[in-house]
């Protein structure tokens, strides 16, 4: 890898920045200064430090946050504040979110920079299973509870849309909150399934994807590394 290249991996520095603190003598590769940017370096062997402090290549990475309402899951600096902005980790523009989850709903949210796994976790043809916990404007039970648990289980036809949705467990925990597991991941998919039931969705909070489940200790806000058998669960 090139050497300037290494400098803005590891650092928050440009690769333009990085040729200037090179010019600069203040990177040494295994004790040498250095000011060519194209010298290679040999990640796994070579030491190199930046006014005497040693860098090292970020590792890919896996978290799940606990996203809290109000935080955006977009790149993009907005109105909201962005899930990013609430992780304290070198190269945190990196990690991207796993599967969306809109402004006004919380719950779990898986995050890498891992693009093979992403793709692992989001692609239809894995049928990866969410669940989700929907706070409804109006009370469902008895006949109408079960027809709505039947239409789900069969596929609804959401609005604008010429396919229906893939068989899903529908289950009330209450007349007016029930538990959703839906293995798509269609545009604001559960809050358009309850809307084709006749219903509308005042709240919505993610519980699990796949056998990742939220732990109920991680607070609003807060993060934390997946463990190596929760990765390996996808």
């Amino acid at each position: 890898m090139r050497l300037d290249r290494f400098l803005s991996e590891t650092t928050p520095l440009t690769r333009s920045l990085a040729k200037r603190v090179l010019k600069n003598g203040e990177v040494t590769l295994n004790g040498e200064p250095i000011k060519q940017s194209a010298t290679q370096v040999d990640t796994q062997n070579d030491e190199v430090k930046l006014n005497g402090e040693t860098l090292a290549l970020v590792g890919l990475r896996y978290l799940m946050m606990h996203k809290p309402l109000e935080v955006e899951c977009t790149a993009r600096r907005g109105l909201y504040p962005r899930v990013i902005d609430l992780i304290d980790l070198p190269k945190v523009e990196r990690l991207q979110p796993v599967g969306r989850l809109d402004v006004d709903t919380t719950g779990l949210l898986l995050l890498t920079d891992d693009g093979q796994w992403s793709h692992r976790v989001t692609s239809p043809r894995h049928r990866c299973a969410k669940v989700y916990i929907a706070e409804l404007a109006e009370p469902m039970e008895g006949s109408a509870a079960e027809w709505a648990i039947n239409q789900v289980e069969e596929g609804l036809l959401l609005d604008g849309e010429e396919t229906p949705t893939q068989p899903a467990v529908l289950r009330f925990i209450t007349p007016q909150q029930a538990e959703l597991t839906i293995t798509e991941g269609r545009y604001h998919q559960v809050k358009r399934m309850f809307a084709a039931l006749g219903n509308h969705v005042n709240a919505l909070h993610r519980r699990s994807i796949g056998d990742v489940v939220l732990p109920d200790d991680l607070a609003p806000g807060e993060w934390r590394e997946l463990t190596p058998e929760e990765i390996a669960s996808f």
